[in-house]
């Protein structure tokens, strides 16, 4: 713990803490820059526009926080997003299957998916950045098959309100996206399992002495993962009206470097909900104040990959800077 002193305040925190903290300074800073760069961006219309925005990636950078505390990377978090976003538009389509059923069998495929993921790595023994290198051109052949390339059209108009439905001023999706962050801070800070998570992630022959079921607890994350997806492909899929297997290429990175951002390594054993979704709010606010000001594509790409090298090495100083301590004060 260090104290910090605010005017004649002084309060303790910690290096997580830390973190968080630099990365709400860092999010006010970008609002306050673009506010005076372009008048449209502070308006109610698109501060809800900017919510709406990133439910899909902050509903995904959920799933992989399960995953990357637990020690592991998911890079197939798009492919799984785009396969699940054409399966309920195909069992809508060309099955006549209803919405709520269509969507229920979809997030068990995508949870399946998530499962064979996590399973692949465990059973092979290769690293989940391998496996789930490989998974990723896997689902996405498979979306390309499933649509013969083409978009798939023509799912019943009951379907439009898990995308583009409100309560009151409040989009549906940015509901769900609360929603879930909330029923994930509760699994990561009030049960076992969440506790297995970080114990695994920190030091995996430990939690095994420890008599954590180490192999089963990283599948169940993995398959977390996978559900998260296909939600936010059910919602992608209700929300741009279509079932696309060709979704944005930078869906995945930018899922990265929100959970990076806020607070998770990518050495396994930190991360936190509250941190996934400010560094949500940093990847949305970016994009949608980049896209205000007219910054072509191709160099919002640029910035987003300097962002992430920043994310990264930031928490690598933090982790320097944390062990130098800890020798210090021995």
């Amino acid at each position: 713990m260090k104290p910090i002193k605010i005017g004649k305040l002084k309060i303790q925190v910690s290096d997580e803490n830390i973190n968080e903290i630099a990365m709400i300074l860092v999010l006010c800073l970008m609002i306050a820059a673009f506010s005076i760069a372009s008048p449209d961006f502070f308006s109610q219309r698109n501060l809800i526009n900017i919510l709406r925005q990133v439910t899909m990636i902050g509903i995904t950078s959920f799933g992989l926080t399960f995953m990357l505390i637990a020690g592991g990377v998911d890079l197939s978090t798009g492919q799984i997003v785009a396969l699940s976003g054409v399966t309920v538009t195909l069992l809508m389509v060309k099955f006549s299957i209803s919405p709520w059923l269509a969507v229920i069998i979809t997030l068990v495929i995508a949870s399946i998916m998530g499962y064979f993921n996590g399973g692949v790595a465990i059973w092979l023994r290769i690293p989940s950045l391998v496996s789930t290198l490989a998974m990723m051109q896997v689902y996405s052949g498979i979306a390309f098959i499933l649509t013969k390339g083409q978009t798939i059209y023509g799912f019943p108009d009951s379907f439009d309100f898990i995308g583009k439905g409100y309560v009151g001023i409040i989009p549906v999706p940015v509901i769900i996206m609360i929603g879930i962050m909330a029923v994930g801070w509760v699994v990561l800070n009030k049960t076992s399992f969440g506790k297995h998570l970080y114990a695994i992630g920190g030091n995996k022959e430990a939690a095994k002495l420890s008599g954590i079921n180490v192999n089963r607890t990283f599948i169940l994350a993995s398959t977390i993962c996978g559900l998260s997806c296909g939600i936010a492909g059910v919602i992608m899929a209700s929300r741009v009206g279509s079932g696309q297997a060709n979704i944005s290429a930078t869906f995945g990175f930018d899922v990265i470097t929100a959970v990076v951002l806020g607070g998770g390594s990518v050495d396994g054993g930190e991360g936190k909900v509250s941190g996934v979704l400010i560094g949500v709010l940093i990847m949305g606010v970016l994009s949608n104040g980049l896209a205000l000001l007219n910054v072509y594509d191709y160099y919002q790409q640029v910035i987003k990959g300097i962002v992430l090298i920043g994310a990264v090495g930031f928490d690598k100083l933090r982790q320097a800077y944390t062990i130098e301590h800890a020798k210090a004060s021995k």
